[in-house]
């Protein structure tokens, strides 16, 4: 018996919600033009943004405010996401679309708190020029602040899921080979190295690799003012074993220029001699050894190692030699001096400081020891005090020739170290080890017997009750300098110099926040010069006060010192 095949049954009624209405296509077009937020990312920015106008180290303009704010914003979005994304999963539940009324709550808080910090951070930035004498404010620059932050912000953020567009297309890819779990793993690994290696190998080598470029080229120029030595005594001079073409824009500028007898004579008042002055450039020779050897043997020519007072001084980036460092220790020793410095890079100081530690640390060892081979092989009543020094980076290659404070003692007649970097060798254990009870800013290091720290070496170098005799090492530096103080654990630790009490030119209501002070610190980096002298990375004054307590010249009295400093920055 045939049957018909059974029907089956009607669908049950739906309980369903009603499916939503496609977007209309401009709807659509403004999702992919404004990225979709999520409103835990949206606090999590908007806390760090305001949190970007808490003061830093020196004074910012709005462009750079903006981009600090803007960069805050972007990790704060970030932090926000990661955190409900963890909440979530210890909460055992998926995400939920926010209502109407928490999008407002946000959009009313964003209005007050970023009007807030943004007032207060005028404010502050008011109270930091004050600090540091800075009259220059562009109200314009200010009003542009907001606007640059937004822009900021929305680049990072579009980079952020341009990368994580490509995860999703490699874990899908793997997907079809290896188990989900394991794709994406591989995937994110795989993601993470291609975004290194787009950013250290393509986009900072290539960065680098064009400023090296750029700054070789203007190497090869003279500045304005300067002409070559008339003098033997001077390397690119008559008679100099390294040609005047060779040197550098910066050495040429080192040797071509400086008091002359004459006016060291009319500072002492006494017959001054004319100072020595032997410098190689990047073109006297590739071998950062023999460039050194060349350096060292025009300084013996021309009669270095005759003199009384020899300074060994460590370039920073472009070869760059603080006039007010070798003017002091020339006008302090009468002119009865010689100098040495060689040339390690083309690129500038700021950016030698983030790529060429390792070029910076061979040159102030070689250069060094090829002095100290000829010096030490001299009879002991014939040979002249040697004394070292260096700024910025400049300290770190002068450290990098000796071991620790013994080394120093017993290898130099005194060093003088200006602004040093964070992460110079010695520099950070005589910090770190130091006394107990005094500052990061101020340290005290094994009762100041051979090394010591100040920040202005006019008002003394504590511990002020305690000897300071035979070899003197001084690190000059001031608490608003970024170079001195910027670190990488900025990001996830608070450094002791800013928890103890802050130093003359930092305002009390700079306060250590994850990962911003970090950035703030960063953006201080560029700008650090740009301060009036005695603030942040300008050290010009400080020097004749700093080699008169090294090098203990007899005869001059704190009127000549004061007068000395008049002359220093005339001519600087």
């Amino acid at each position: 018996m045939l049957h018909d095949p059974p029907v089956p049954p009607a669908d049950p009624p739906s309980h369903a919600e009603p499916s939503h209405a496609e977007p209309s296509p401009s709807s659509g077009k403004r999702r992919r033009l404004l990225p979709r937020l999520t409103l835990p990312g949206c606090w999590g920015a908007l806390v760090l943004a305001c949190l970007s106008f808490t003061p830093s180290l020196l004074p910012r303009g709005g462009v750079l405010q903006g981009l600090v704010c803007g960069i805050g914003a972007a990790i704060g979005y970030g932090l926000g996401v990661v955190a409900a994304y963890v909440w979530r999963a210890f909460a055992d539940r998926d995400a939920r679309s926010p209502s109407r009324r928490s999008w407002l709550v946000l959009i009313v808080s964003a209005t007050v708190l970023f009007g807030l910090s943004f007032g207060l951070g005028q404010y502050w930035q008011h109270e930091i020029r004050e600090l540091m004498g800075v009259t220059d404010y562009d109200v314009l620059t200010a009003v542009a602040c907001p606007f640059v932050a937004a822009l900021v912000f929305w680049l990072l953020l579009l980079a952020g899921r341009g990368i994580r567009g490509v995860y999703r297309w490699a874990s899908g890819l793997l997907g079809r080979w290896i188990g989900r779990r394991a794709a994406r793993v591989v995937g994110w690994l795989a993601v993470a190295g291609l975004v290194w290696a787009a950013f250290a190998g393509l986009l900072l080598d290539g960065f680098v690799n064009a400023a090296n470029e750029t700054f070789s080229l203007r190497d090869t120029q003279t500045p304005e003012g300067v002409h070559q030595p008339t003098s033997a005594l001077r390397s690119g001079g008559p008679g100099s074993l390294v040609p005047w073409d060779s040197l550098g824009r910066e050495g040429r500028a080192f040797t071509g220029s400086g008091p002359s007898a004459r006016d060291i004579g009319a500072f002492t008042h006494l017959a001054a001699q004319e100072p020595i002055r032997a410098y190689a450039g990047l073109a006297t020779s590739d071998d950062a050894e023999t460039r050194a050897t060349r350096a060292v043997a025009d300084l013996e020519r021309a009669g270095g190692f005759e003199r009384e007072n020899l300074l060994v001084m460590t370039t920073t980036g472009s070869g760059w030699v603080d006039p007010a460092a070798v003017d002091s220790f020339e006008y302090l020793g009468n002119g009865d001096s010689a100098t040495v410095a060689m040339q390690y890079s083309y690129l500038p100081s700021w950016m030698s400081y983030l790529v060429d530690q390792s070029k910076a640390r061979e040159a102030g060892r070689e250069l060094y020891d090829a002095v100290y081979d000829t010096w030490s092989k001299l009879p002991q009543e014939q040979r002249p005090r040697l004394f070292v020094a260096g700024e910025s980076l400049g300290s770190f290659g002068g450290e990098t020739a000796f071991s620790g404070e013994y080394d120093l003692r017993n290898r130099t007649a005194g060093t003088l170290f200006a602004g040093p970097p964070n992460f110079n060798i010695l520099f950070r254990e005589f910090s770190d080890q130091r006394d107990a009870g005094s500052p990061e800013i101020e340290p005290v290091y094994k009762e100041g017997r051979t090394v010591r720290f100040t920040d202005d070496p006019a008002t003394g170098m504590a511990p002020a009750d305690r000897p300071w005799d035979g070899t003197r090492v001084l690190y000059l530096m001031h608490p608003s300098d970024p170079i001195v103080w910027w670190s990488p654990d900025l990001v996830l630790s608070e450094p002791d110099w800013i928890g103890e009490a802050p130093g003359g030119d930092v305002l009390e209501a700079m306060v250590w926040i994850p990962f911003v002070t970090f950035w703030q610190i960063t953006a201080d980096l560029p700008f650090s010069t740009g301060v009036p002298d005695g603030h942040g990375h300008t050290y010009k004054v400080a020097y004749v006060d700093g080699w008169n307590a090294v090098m203990r010249p007899a005869g001059f009295t704190a009127q000549d010192l004061d007068r000395l400093k008049d002359i220093i920055l005339q001519d600087g």
